[in-house]
């Protein structure tokens, strides 16, 4: 499922109001939802009222969209925006707006806009098309700065080797999903989510591990490195020279039963420290 973000329009509104708004219009109890959407009646009179933690899933929410006649994406988009940190919703908000006032013709494209009554960027598309690129350079200078502590989680899971990661390289503070560190001062750091298990004992597959670009790495430092192709992964890095004398990277895997891979030092294009990790306690 792609991250949609609601811009504009009533995006104040909570979830639960709206839900129960239209399955009332429609003339449908709680009893008829129920059972068309294969939701307990119990979980949905908590969404309606407000008292679930954290919005529903994805997989939940798109069924009932269908069911009551929400555009494709709306409530989706909705609890997306809820778990994006207000700031960062803040500055998002304020790109778009600023841009439409500025360059009317250069408003989301249409397959960017979801119904008739809420603007919605969907984060993939828009940075695949260089639209939310743009939006950052053309208002950088008139937006304030973000200030949080939350830390973009950059990734979505790929299998593969050395592809243990993919990074859709989002501007600096949009992602999908965000972490808190309070400990770590580093405006640019970023979170990935372990893929595989090339790094265990000491990472375990679905460990969120968090980057600092501010920490210089050193030999035997677990980093994550972008090679020049676009592809990523999450190794610890030495930096040694080849027979001719030219720099190159050695890329080890902690687990023995993977072998190490060498690149010449040209092919990447970043490597960054793991400072911090985020690991399951309650599982063996």
């Amino acid at each position: 499922m792609e991250s949609c973000l609601s811009l504009t329009g009533n995006v104040t509104e909570a979830l639960g109001p709206k839900l129960r708004r239209q399955r009332r219009r429609l003339g449908l109890t709680l009893d008829d939802l129920a059972v068309r959407v294969s939701i307990s009646k119990p979980y949905l009179s908590l969404i309606e009222t407000g008292r679930v933690p954290n919005p529903p899933s994805d997989e939940k929410l798109s069924r009932l969209e269908k069911t009551l006649g929400f555009v494709t994406g709306e409530l989706v988009s909705q609890a997306h925006l809820q778990r994006t940190p207000k700031d960062v919703r803040a500055m998002l908000g304020k790109l778009m707006r600023g841009t439409e006032k500025k360059n009317p013709e250069s408003s989301p494209a249409p397959h960017l806009v979801l119904g008739p009554q809420s603007s919605v960027l969907n984060l993939d598309t828009a940075y695949l098309s260089g639209m939310l690129q743009q939006l950052v350079e053309h208002s950088a200078g008139n937006v304030e700065e973000v200030a949080t502590n939350a830390i973009p989680v950059i990734n979505k899971v790929s299998a593969g080797y050395p592809k243990d990661f993919t990074d859709l390289s989002y501007p600096p503070r949009m992602a999908d999903d965000y972490i808190g560190c309070p400990d770590l001062q580093d405006k640019d750091a970023f979170a990935a989510r372990v893929h595989g298990d090339s790094m265990a004992p000491k990472y375990r597959e679905g460990d969120i591990v968090i980057f600092s670009p501010s920490a210089g790495p050193r030999n035997g430092d677990d980093c994550f490195v972008r090679f020049d192709d676009g592809q990523t992964t999450f190794k610890r890095v030495f930096f040694e020279v080849d027979e001719k004398g030219d720099s190159e990277l050695r890329l080890q895997p902690r687990n023995e039963k993977y072998r190490p891979l060498t690149v010449a030092a040209e092919k990447v294009t970043g490597v960054w420290k793991a400072v911090f990790k985020y690991q399951r306690v309650d599982e063996e």
